[in-house]
């Protein structure tokens, strides 16, 4: 049998919280969740022109996908769950200019500077549990010159109906019992062993200082927080 490659939470996705299940959790979120992922979506797509090829990481079962599709030239969605991509292609059967990969976003199998925008939303450095580092360095690699990364995370200002959202979720069965004595501080733990965590502005301006960036930090709809970073390669192809 091959071993894999994924650590305990990516199996979580893989294994728990993939295809029907990830689409009900999204169907049971509050309307004012509900408006934190639409304006999500919004932002990245001011960034899309009819000419982009766009990468998006941990694409799900294709809930953004859709989206991108319709404002970019092609669009390519990779997950670490088959389960989701296999959802994924009766979901998006009237798309025809999207493509989807089993991958892991560690370790992109596309060559360098291949797409003109590659976003990771919805709290995607939490989500995938790879070194932010090693994330941030593989989107800016297949990713073309004066193209744009963007990545998002929660804003503090959405806390409490995050965990609200992460309750209902529990116990509707879609992720484990909640473990309210570990829960906080941006953090919400469960007592499966899962743990969601958030990517602050402090940390994206980090982040930003350590890797010497061309990036700012933008916060939407007093809910997410997105750190859109201008790629400037050194030589056009390396």
């Amino acid at each position: 049998m091959r071993k894999s490659n994924m650590n305990k939470d990516e199996e979580y996705y893989s294994k728990t919280l993939f295809a029907q299940k990830l689409k009900r959790a999204y169907e049971i979120a509050s309307p004012r969740i509900q408006q934190y992922l639409e304006e999500e979506i919004k932002f990245v797509l001011n960034y899309i022109t009819a000419f982009h090829t766009v990468l998006e990481l941990g694409c799900g079962y294709g809930r953004v996908l859709k989206y991108l599709a319709e404002k970019a030239h092609k669009v390519v969605g990779i997950d670490i769950s088959q389960v989701n991509l296999d959802y994924a292609k009766d979901y998006l059967s009237d798309y025809k200019n999207i493509e989807i990969h089993l991958m892991t976003a560690r370790k992109l199998r596309f060559s360098p500077q291949s797409f003109d925008l590659v976003i990771g939303i919805q709290n995607p450095i939490s989500s995938f549990k790879i070194d932010p580092y090693t994330l941030i360095e593989e989107s800016l690699r297949v990713t073309k010159h004066k193209g744009k990364v963007l990545i998002s995370s929660y804003s503090e200002k959405i806390w409490n109906e995050r965990l609200d959202w992460f309750v209902e979720q529990s116990k509707k069965g879609l992720i484990g019992e909640i473990d309210f004595e570990k829960t906080k501080d941006g953090i919400i733990v469960c007592k499966d062993g899962y743990t969601a965590t958030t990517f602050s502005k402090e940390d994206f301006s980090l982040l930003i200082s350590e890797l010497d960036l061309n990036a700012e930090i933008v916060e939407v709809d007093n809910s997410s927080i997105f750190c859109v970073i201008k790629v400037e390669h050194k030589n056009k192809l390396r």
